[in-house]
């Protein structure tokens, strides 16, 4: 399942300290990934639209982060996958940090243990 060429791409902004110790993690552990900075490269409909399908949009919202807590009632209130799409398309802030794209499957946010499981040993240098 897993061949020579697995690419790795962490998905996020460059300063949030999540991100921060995901990179740390990837990086102790001898992980090779490409990094792509929302803020700098925005993030393509489609993209959010397929990991909103295998993850589901509510896992994508970051609700908790500042971007959100400040948007108008009006756009927290009846939110679907149609209309969450859309703010974390135009403000890519709203989607939760890091997600992790390991080819086959997508991990959202950030937990050692989490990482420890789900990254593929061959894409870790030994140590």
């Amino acid at each position: 399942m897993w061949g020579t060429a697995l690419t790795i791409t962490i998905y996020g902004i460059k300063n949030c300290d999540t991100m921060k110790k995901a990179r740390a993690w990837l990086d102790d552990h001898g992980v090779a990934y490409d990094f792509h900075d929302y803020k700098t490269a925005g993030i393509a409909k489609d993209k959010l639209k397929q990991w909103s399908e295998e993850v589901g949009w509510e896992t994508l919202l970051n609700r908790a982060g500042t971007t959100f807590k400040k948007l108008p009632d009006a756009d927290k209130e009846g939110l679907n996958e149609r209309k969450a799409l859309a703010l974390m398309a135009e403000q890519p802030s709203m989607i939760k940090r890091p997600v992790l794209d390991l080819g086959p499957k997508r991990v959202v946010g950030f937990k050692p243990d989490i990482y420890a499981k789900e990254v593929p040993a061959k894409a870790r240098k030994k140590g």
